[in-house]
């Protein structure tokens, strides 16, 4: 297959990139700077909106493309035109270059559980409406019915999977509102200190980088016929209070840990929901992300030791 990943510079652009190398697939990795990756792939820089390189990201023969290409929740929100050039009219562009594909690409978009929100404690039923109180939310939603009617009309084939938050982020921390759903695990693991901006009671739905990972590989080859009409998927994530987080660090990585409340944070992240039914999408074969402790061991396998070595540690 013919595969392009917009946002391919990323972490999880990059992790996925690296997966179906092994597999053979050409690849395309498209970000605002051409990746360098130590594997077989055609790297390109330059802006999502853009009509011309999108038609050069995505050549008539893609068969999938991988939309991670967004601009992050706590910048759309603090940037309102950035936020909707990247994350609607960004989107706009990749359907317009998709119609002029041999046939009609597989297109994997990256949606978010920021496009819901609801009271804590709610958990939200597989046909539940999304009404975002945050402009990443509103942004993504709104790609996502963009995709839906384009797949109605045979332009693409979308599958459009609502993310949890990412957690453990490799590298350093990130213009996201739940940046620090990382942090307070990765700083403690490196033994760096960092804030925690809510309290501990506060609680995410979650998922791995190496379960996203596979997440975004099966939507990429999935039947999407029992999709019928409706291509969003609330995937399979975890239930986490940060209160759990800090417990499954030592003591000593605790103290590392200092209460910094931030309302601005609050006020986005707040209007998440943590829990899901997601009979569905387990249907559609998404993989659930079992437990916490597997959370950790994953980034001690595959990240720790490399954002030891970037961040000079």
């Amino acid at each position: 297959m013919h595969i392009t990943i917009l946002g391919g510079g990323g972490f999880l652009g990059r992790k996925l990139a690296a997966r179906l190398a092994t597999e053979g697939h050409a690849l395309t990795l498209f970000d605002m700077v051409a990746p360098v990756v130590p594997f077989a792939a055609r790297c390109l820089g330059g802006d999502v909106t853009d009509p011309v390189a999108m038609t050069a990201a995505i050549p008539p023969e893609t068969d999938v493309v991988v939309h991670l290409a967004a601009v992050v929740s706590a910048q759309a929100e603090a940037d309102y035109d950035l936020g909707m050039r990247v994350n609607l009219h960004g989107t706009l562009a990749v359907i317009e270059a998709a119609r002029r594909c041999v046939k009609p690409p597989r297109v994997v978009f990256t949606s978010s559980v920021a496009s819901f929100s609801a009271p804590v404690g709610t958990v939200m039923a597989e046909d539940a409406r999304q009404m975002p109180l945050n402009s990443y939310g509103a942004e993504k939603a709104a790609a996502e019915l963009l995709l839906q009617d384009a797949s109605r009309r045979g332009m693409v084939d979308a599958v459009n999977l609502r993310l949890p938050t990412v957690i453990v982020r490799p590298g350093r921390p990130n213009k996201a509102a739940s940046s620090f759903v990382s942090s307070v695990l990765r700083e403690p693991l490196l033994g760096l200190e960092t804030t925690l901006p809510v309290t501990p009671d506060f609680a995410l739905w979650v998922a791995s980088p190496r379960v996203v990972v596979d997440w975004l590989r099966h939507a990429a080859v999935m039947d999407t016929a029992p999709l019928g009409t409706d291509r969003g998927i609330n995937p399979p994530g975890l239930t986490v209070t940060v209160a759990e987080m800090l417990a499954a660090l030592t003591p000593a990585e605790r103290a590392l840990v200092r209460a910094e409340p931030d309302a601005s944070v609050q006020a986005i992240v707040g209007t998440w929901p943590a829990r899901f039914v997601d009979a569905r999408a387990r249907r559609l074969g998404f993989a659930p992300q079992v437990s916490l402790p597997a959370i950790l061991a994953a980034f001690r396998e595959d990240d720790l030791a490399a954002t030891r070595a970037e961040r000079g540690l």
